[in-house]
Protein backbone atom coordinates (compact mmCIF):
# COMPACT_ATOMS: atom_id res chain seq x y z
CA UNK A 1 0.00 0.00 0.00
CA UNK A 2 1.24 3.48 -0.78
CA UNK A 3 2.00 5.82 2.12
CA UNK A 4 -0.82 7.73 3.78
CA UNK A 5 0.79 11.07 2.83
CA UNK A 6 -0.93 10.99 -0.58
CA UNK A 7 -3.32 13.89 -1.05
CA UNK A 8 -6.05 14.79 -3.50
CA UNK A 9 -6.48 18.37 -4.70
CA UNK A 10 -9.68 20.30 -5.39
CA UNK A 11 -9.00 22.30 -8.56
CA UNK A 12 -12.50 23.53 -9.46
CA UNK A 13 -15.66 24.21 -7.46
CA UNK A 14 -18.85 25.96 -8.55
CA UNK A 15 -21.89 26.23 -6.29
CA UNK A 16 -25.22 27.67 -7.37
CA UNK A 17 -26.72 29.97 -4.75
CA UNK A 18 -29.94 27.94 -4.97
CA UNK A 19 -28.22 24.82 -3.66
CA UNK A 20 -29.73 23.98 -0.25
CA UNK A 21 -28.44 21.09 1.85
CA UNK A 22 -31.91 20.80 3.42
CA UNK A 23 -33.21 19.53 0.05
CA UNK A 24 -30.59 16.89 -0.70
CA UNK A 25 -33.38 14.29 -0.69
CA UNK A 26 -34.70 15.99 -3.85
CA UNK A 27 -31.34 16.12 -5.68
CA UNK A 28 -29.35 13.70 -7.82
CA UNK A 29 -25.69 13.10 -6.96
CA UNK A 30 -23.47 12.23 -9.93
CA UNK A 31 -19.96 10.91 -9.30
CA UNK A 32 -17.31 10.20 -11.91
CA UNK A 33 -14.23 8.27 -10.84
CA UNK A 34 -11.02 7.62 -12.71
CA UNK A 35 -7.55 6.55 -11.66
CA UNK A 36 -6.27 10.13 -11.66
CA UNK A 37 -9.35 12.27 -11.05
CA UNK A 38 -12.73 12.48 -9.33
CA UNK A 39 -15.71 14.72 -10.09
CA UNK A 40 -19.08 15.25 -8.52
CA UNK A 41 -22.14 17.05 -9.83
CA UNK A 42 -25.40 17.78 -8.01
CA UNK A 43 -28.52 18.15 -10.16
CA UNK A 44 -32.01 19.32 -9.24
CA UNK A 45 -34.13 17.02 -11.46
CA UNK A 46 -37.23 19.20 -11.16
CA UNK A 47 -35.72 21.62 -13.70
CA UNK A 48 -32.51 19.73 -14.61
CA UNK A 49 -30.40 22.47 -13.06
CA UNK A 50 -26.75 21.99 -12.14
CA UNK A 51 -26.29 23.15 -8.55
CA UNK A 52 -22.80 22.05 -7.51
CA UNK A 53 -19.71 20.89 -9.38
CA UNK A 54 -16.38 19.84 -7.89
CA UNK A 55 -13.33 18.53 -9.71
CA UNK A 56 -10.47 16.79 -7.87
CA UNK A 57 -7.18 15.51 -9.20
CA UNK A 58 -5.69 12.45 -7.54
CA UNK A 59 -2.02 11.56 -7.24
CA UNK A 60 -0.48 8.93 -9.47
CA UNK A 61 -1.80 5.83 -7.70
CA UNK A 62 -0.43 2.40 -8.56
CA UNK A 63 -2.89 0.15 -6.71
CA UNK A 64 -6.58 -0.12 -5.90
CA UNK A 65 -5.63 -0.25 -2.21
CA UNK A 66 -4.09 3.22 -2.47
CA UNK A 67 -7.15 4.50 -4.36
CA UNK A 68 -9.48 3.22 -1.63
CA UNK A 69 -7.29 4.79 1.02
CA UNK A 70 -7.49 8.14 -0.78
CA UNK A 71 -11.25 7.86 -1.30
CA UNK A 72 -11.61 7.22 2.44
CA UNK A 73 -9.84 10.50 3.10
CA UNK A 74 -11.86 12.41 0.51
CA UNK A 75 -15.27 11.12 1.61
CA UNK A 76 -14.47 11.55 5.32
CA UNK A 77 -13.51 15.19 4.87
CA UNK A 78 -16.35 16.09 2.48
CA UNK A 79 -19.53 17.68 3.81
CA UNK A 80 -21.89 15.96 1.35
CA UNK A 81 -20.44 12.79 -0.15
CA UNK A 82 -21.35 10.51 2.76
CA UNK A 83 -24.97 11.68 2.85
CA UNK A 84 -27.16 8.70 2.00
CA UNK A 85 -30.50 10.34 1.38
CA UNK A 86 -30.04 11.71 -2.15
CA UNK A 87 -33.00 11.11 -4.44
CA UNK A 88 -30.68 9.23 -6.82
CA UNK A 89 -26.96 8.44 -6.95
CA UNK A 90 -25.18 7.67 -10.22
CA UNK A 91 -21.53 6.65 -10.39
CA UNK A 92 -19.62 6.71 -13.66
CA UNK A 93 -16.43 4.64 -13.92
CA UNK A 94 -13.53 5.70 -16.14
CA UNK A 95 -11.45 2.78 -17.37
CA UNK A 96 -10.58 0.91 -20.57
CA UNK A 97 -12.42 -2.32 -19.77
CA UNK A 98 -15.70 -1.88 -21.62
CA UNK A 99 -17.56 -2.98 -24.73
CA UNK A 100 -20.76 -1.87 -26.47
CA UNK A 101 -23.28 -4.59 -27.30
CA UNK A 102 -26.36 -4.05 -29.54
CA UNK A 103 -29.46 -4.20 -27.37
CA UNK A 104 -31.05 -6.87 -29.57
CA UNK A 105 -28.06 -9.19 -28.98
CA UNK A 106 -27.53 -8.50 -25.27
CA UNK A 107 -27.76 -11.34 -22.75
CA UNK A 108 -27.31 -10.57 -19.05
CA UNK A 109 -25.52 -13.87 -18.37
CA UNK A 110 -22.77 -13.15 -20.94
CA UNK A 111 -21.13 -10.02 -19.50
CA UNK A 112 -17.75 -11.63 -19.00
CA UNK A 113 -17.79 -13.15 -22.49
CA UNK A 114 -18.52 -9.76 -24.08
CA UNK A 115 -15.65 -8.09 -22.23
CA UNK A 116 -13.18 -10.76 -23.30
CA UNK A 117 -13.42 -9.39 -26.85
CA UNK A 118 -11.90 -6.08 -25.76
CA UNK A 119 -9.90 -6.63 -22.58
CA UNK A 120 -8.23 -9.07 -20.25
CA UNK A 121 -10.61 -9.67 -17.35
CA UNK A 122 -10.20 -11.30 -13.97
CA UNK A 123 -13.47 -12.57 -12.44
CA UNK A 124 -11.73 -13.11 -9.10
CA UNK A 125 -10.87 -9.41 -8.82
CA UNK A 126 -13.48 -7.71 -10.98
CA UNK A 127 -17.24 -7.41 -11.11
CA UNK A 128 -18.96 -7.06 -14.48
CA UNK A 129 -21.75 -4.51 -14.88
CA UNK A 130 -23.97 -3.25 -17.69
CA UNK A 131 -25.66 0.06 -18.42
CA UNK A 132 -28.28 0.83 -21.08
CA UNK A 133 -27.62 3.41 -23.81
CA UNK A 134 -31.17 4.37 -24.91
CA UNK A 135 -30.13 6.66 -27.78
CA UNK A 136 -27.72 4.08 -29.19
CA UNK A 137 -30.04 1.12 -28.55
CA UNK A 138 -27.02 -0.61 -27.05
CA UNK A 139 -25.69 -1.81 -23.71
CA UNK A 140 -22.29 -0.83 -22.38
CA UNK A 141 -20.68 -3.70 -20.47
CA UNK A 142 -17.76 -2.79 -18.21
CA UNK A 143 -15.57 -4.11 -15.43
CA UNK A 144 -14.94 -2.59 -12.00
CA UNK A 145 -12.55 -3.73 -9.30
CA UNK A 146 -14.47 -5.82 -6.75
CA UNK A 147 -13.07 -3.97 -3.72
CA UNK A 148 -13.90 -0.59 -5.23
CA UNK A 149 -17.39 -1.76 -6.19
CA UNK A 150 -18.01 -3.08 -2.69
CA UNK A 151 -16.61 0.09 -1.10
CA UNK A 152 -18.96 2.30 -3.11
CA UNK A 153 -21.97 0.10 -2.36
CA UNK A 154 -21.14 0.10 1.34
CA UNK A 155 -20.94 3.89 1.30
CA UNK A 156 -24.65 4.05 0.40
CA UNK A 157 -26.23 0.91 1.92
CA UNK A 158 -29.76 2.31 2.06
CA UNK A 159 -29.65 4.00 -1.35
CA UNK A 160 -27.70 1.77 -3.78
CA UNK A 161 -26.06 3.82 -6.53
CA UNK A 162 -26.62 3.17 -10.22
CA UNK A 163 -23.36 2.43 -12.03
CA UNK A 164 -22.51 3.51 -15.54
CA UNK A 165 -19.38 4.03 -17.61
CA UNK A 166 -17.75 7.16 -19.00
CA UNK A 167 -17.91 5.78 -22.55
CA UNK A 168 -21.66 5.22 -22.23
CA UNK A 169 -22.22 8.79 -21.02
CA UNK A 170 -20.10 10.23 -23.84
CA UNK A 171 -21.95 8.17 -26.44
CA UNK A 172 -25.35 9.17 -25.07
CA UNK A 173 -24.41 12.85 -24.84
CA UNK A 174 -22.89 12.93 -28.32
CA UNK A 175 -25.86 11.18 -29.94
CA UNK A 176 -28.24 13.67 -28.32
CA UNK A 177 -26.04 16.57 -29.44
CA UNK A 178 -25.83 15.30 -33.02
CA UNK A 179 -29.47 14.37 -33.56
CA UNK A 180 -30.42 17.51 -35.52
CA UNK A 181 -27.31 17.63 -37.70
CA UNK A 182 -27.31 16.72 -41.39
CA UNK A 183 -23.51 16.44 -41.64
CA UNK A 184 -21.11 13.93 -40.06
CA UNK A 185 -18.66 15.72 -37.76
CA UNK A 186 -15.83 14.10 -35.87
CA UNK A 187 -16.50 14.48 -32.13
CA UNK A 188 -13.48 14.62 -29.85
CA UNK A 189 -13.34 14.52 -26.08
CA UNK A 190 -9.91 15.38 -24.66
CA UNK A 191 -9.66 13.75 -21.25
CA UNK A 192 -6.75 13.71 -18.84
CA UNK A 193 -4.27 11.31 -20.52
CA UNK A 194 -6.99 9.99 -22.86
CA UNK A 195 -8.50 10.91 -26.21
CA UNK A 196 -12.06 9.86 -27.08
CA UNK A 197 -13.23 9.98 -30.70
CA UNK A 198 -16.84 9.52 -31.83
CA UNK A 199 -18.67 9.75 -35.15
CA UNK A 200 -22.47 9.83 -35.47
CA UNK A 201 -24.73 9.93 -38.52
CA UNK A 202 -28.52 10.02 -38.77
CA UNK A 203 -28.89 9.48 -35.04
CA UNK A 204 -26.67 6.39 -35.01
CA UNK A 205 -23.20 5.79 -33.63
CA UNK A 206 -20.73 4.93 -36.39
CA UNK A 207 -17.53 4.93 -34.36
CA UNK A 208 -16.26 5.22 -30.81
CA UNK A 209 -12.86 4.53 -29.33
CA UNK A 210 -10.51 5.89 -26.70
CA UNK A 211 -6.74 6.22 -26.96
CA UNK A 212 -4.04 6.61 -24.33
CA UNK A 213 -2.02 9.80 -24.81
CA UNK A 214 1.66 9.96 -23.91
CA UNK A 215 2.69 13.05 -25.90
CA UNK A 216 0.91 15.74 -27.87
CA UNK A 217 1.72 14.24 -31.26
CA UNK A 218 -0.47 11.25 -30.29
CA UNK A 219 -3.57 13.45 -30.53
CA UNK A 220 -2.92 14.32 -34.17
CA UNK A 221 -1.84 10.78 -35.02
CA UNK A 222 -5.04 9.17 -33.76
CA UNK A 223 -7.33 11.88 -35.14
CA UNK A 224 -5.79 11.57 -38.61
CA UNK A 225 -5.99 7.78 -38.40
CA UNK A 226 -9.72 7.82 -37.61
CA UNK A 227 -10.52 10.49 -40.21
CA UNK A 228 -8.71 8.52 -42.90
CA UNK A 229 -10.40 5.23 -41.97
CA UNK A 230 -13.85 6.89 -42.17
CA UNK A 231 -13.06 8.90 -45.33
CA UNK A 232 -13.48 12.24 -43.55
CA UNK A 233 -11.71 15.19 -45.16
CA UNK A 234 -9.42 16.99 -42.71
CA UNK A 235 -9.94 20.29 -44.53
CA UNK A 236 -13.74 20.26 -44.85
CA UNK A 237 -15.10 17.88 -42.19
CA UNK A 238 -16.18 19.63 -39.02
CA UNK A 239 -14.52 18.63 -35.77
CA UNK A 240 -16.39 19.27 -32.50
CA UNK A 241 -14.10 19.50 -29.50
CA UNK A 242 -14.95 18.92 -25.83
CA UNK A 243 -12.81 18.36 -22.77
CA UNK A 244 -9.74 19.59 -20.94
CA UNK A 245 -8.34 21.95 -23.53
CA UNK A 246 -8.44 25.75 -23.40
CA UNK A 247 -9.59 28.02 -26.21
CA UNK A 248 -6.25 29.83 -26.10
CA UNK A 249 -4.05 26.86 -25.27
CA UNK A 250 -1.07 25.85 -27.44
CA UNK A 251 -2.74 22.45 -27.90
CA UNK A 252 -5.80 24.04 -29.49
CA UNK A 253 -3.75 26.19 -31.88
CA UNK A 254 -1.72 23.11 -32.80
CA UNK A 255 -4.94 21.36 -33.88
CA UNK A 256 -5.52 24.14 -36.40
CA UNK A 257 -2.27 23.32 -38.17
CA UNK A 258 -3.70 19.95 -39.17
CA UNK A 259 -7.48 20.33 -39.03
CA UNK A 260 -9.10 23.43 -40.47
CA UNK A 261 -12.66 23.21 -39.23
CA UNK A 262 -12.46 22.90 -35.43
CA UNK A 263 -15.28 24.13 -33.20
CA UNK A 264 -15.80 23.85 -29.47
CA UNK A 265 -18.80 21.80 -28.38
CA UNK A 266 -21.56 23.09 -26.13
CA UNK A 267 -23.10 21.81 -22.92
CA UNK A 268 -25.91 19.23 -23.10
CA UNK A 269 -29.14 20.98 -24.00
CA UNK A 270 -31.07 19.09 -21.31
CA UNK A 271 -29.28 20.87 -18.44
CA UNK A 272 -29.64 24.38 -17.07
CA UNK A 273 -26.79 26.44 -15.63
CA UNK A 274 -26.86 29.69 -13.69
CA UNK A 275 -24.36 32.52 -14.19
CA UNK A 276 -22.16 30.97 -11.45
CA UNK A 277 -21.14 28.35 -14.02
CA UNK A 278 -19.90 31.01 -16.45
CA UNK A 279 -16.46 30.45 -14.95
CA UNK A 280 -16.44 27.01 -16.61
CA UNK A 281 -15.99 26.92 -20.38
CA UNK A 282 -18.97 25.33 -22.13
CA UNK A 283 -16.94 22.47 -23.63
CA UNK A 284 -15.56 21.31 -20.26
CA UNK A 285 -17.05 18.40 -18.25
CA UNK A 286 -19.23 17.12 -21.11
CA UNK A 287 -18.80 13.52 -19.93
CA UNK A 288 -19.83 14.39 -16.37
CA UNK A 289 -22.88 16.36 -17.52
CA UNK A 290 -23.90 13.50 -19.82
CA UNK A 291 -24.08 11.06 -16.88
CA UNK A 292 -27.42 12.74 -16.12
CA UNK A 293 -28.75 11.33 -19.42
CA UNK A 294 -28.15 7.77 -18.35
CA UNK A 295 -31.24 5.87 -17.10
Amino acid sequence: MQPSTLHYKLIKKVRDERFDEEYIHQYHLLIQLGTRDFQLLVIDPTDNRALLLEDFVLPNLTSHEALLQLLDQLFDSHALLKAGFWKKIKISIKNQKFVQVPLALFAEESLEDYLKFNAHVDPDREDFLATLNPAAQAVTVFAINKDLHRWLLNMYPSNPPEFTHQSAALIEGTLRSSQDRADTPLYIYVDRFKLHILVCRDGKLLYYNQFAIKEFSDYIKYIMLVMKSLNLNQQTSQVILWGYIGKNSPHYHEFYKYISNVWFGSRPANLQFSYMFDDIQDHHFFDLYSVHLMP
